[in-house]
C-alpha cells in the first residue's frame, strides 16, 4: 500500500482534520454566504406572499380556511418530489431551489401573522377608529407592530427551519453548506460533513439570537411589563420534511 493511501485512510475517519480545513477555507466561506442567502431569500420572498394572504384572512374570514388548507398541503409535499416537478422547468439553478424553501414558509407565517392580529384588543381597534384612522392606516400604525412578537416568533421558526431545509438542495447543486455535507458523504470523508453540520447548527443559532434580539429593539413595550407579560402563542408545524 502506497504512504498516500495509508494517509487517506487514516484522514477519512477522523471527525476534524484541520489542514484540509485551513486548505479549504474559501470553498468553506462560499458554502457558507450561499446557505445564508437562500435562507434569507426564501424567508422574505415567504413573508411578501404571507403577509397579503393574512392580512385578507383577517379581513375576509372565508380566505382564511383554503389560505391554511393550500399551505398546509404546500408544506407537506415532500422537497425531493417538488425537485422532480421543477426540474423540467427550472432546471439545476436556484430558482428551483427557492421555491420548495418559499412553500415550506408560507404555513408558519400566515399562521403566525394571524395570530397576532387576532391578538390585537378590541378596545384598542375601537380606540383607533375612534380617532379617526382609516383601515390601512389603522393596520400599519397599530394592528402590525402591537402583533410584531407573533410575527416575529414566525419569522424565527421559519428562519431556521429554512436552514436546515437549504441542505437538501445540494441534492441539486445549490445546498450552501449541505454541498460540503453531501460531498464528505459521497467520499466517505468525515471532515466536510463535520463542518457542514456544525456551521449550519452555528447558524441557526446566530440566527435565532438575532431576531430574538430584533424583537427586543422592535417592540420595547413587550419589555415594561417584565416576567408577568403575558406570552404571545406562536404556530410551529411538525418537522415531516
Amino acid at each position: 500500500m502506497t504512504p498516500l493511501l495509508v494517509l487517506a485512510e487514516d484522514i477519512g475517519p477522523k471527525w476534524l482534520y484541520w489542514p484540509w480545513v485551513q486548505d479549504h477555507t474559501d470553498e468553506i466561506r462560499q458554502a457558507l454566504v450561499e446557505h445564508i442567502q437562500l435562507t434569507v431569500l426564501a424567508v422574505l420572498f415567504g413573508l411578501a406572499i404571507a403577509m397579503p394572504l393574512a392580512l385578507l384572512s383577517v379581513r375576509y374570514r372565508r380566505l382564511y380556511g383554503p389560505v391554511i388548507a393550500i399551505t398546509g398541503v404546500l408544506y407537506t409535499i415532500p422537497s425531493l418530489a417538488l425537485f422532480a416537478l421543477l426540474l423540467p422547468l427550472t432546471g439545476l439553478s436556484r430558482t428551483t431551489a427557492l421555491i420548495p424553501l418559499t412553500a415550506y414558509t408560507l404555513l408558519i407565517l400566515v399562521r403566525n401573522i394571524v395570530t397576532g392580529l387576532d391578538g390585537v384588543p378590541a378596545d384598542v381597534k375601537e380606540a383607533a377608529v375612534g380617532m379617526g384612522y382609516s383601515r390601512r392606516r389603522q393596520i400599519l400604525r397599530v394592528e402590525l407592530p402591537l402583533a410584531l412578537p407573533a410575527i416575529i416568533a414566525g419569522i424565527r421558526i421559519a428562519t431556521v427551519t429554512t436552514i436546515g431545509l437549504v441542505a437538501i438542495t445540494a441534492l441539486i447543486g445549490q445546498g450552501g453548506l449541505g454541498q460540503l455535507m453531501y460531498d464528505g458523504l459521497q467520499r466517505d470523508f468525515r471532515t466536510p460533513l463535520t463542518v457542514g453540520i456544525v456551521l449550519s447548527l452555528a447558524l441557526a443559532v446566530v440566527a435565532d439570537v438575532a431576531l430574538v434580539l430584533a424583537q427586543r429593539l422592535a417592540t420595547p413595550w413587550t419589555r415594561a411589563g417584565g416576567r408577568k407579560a403575558k406570552p404571545v402563542p406562536s404556530y410551529r408545524p411538525p418537522q415531516t420534511r
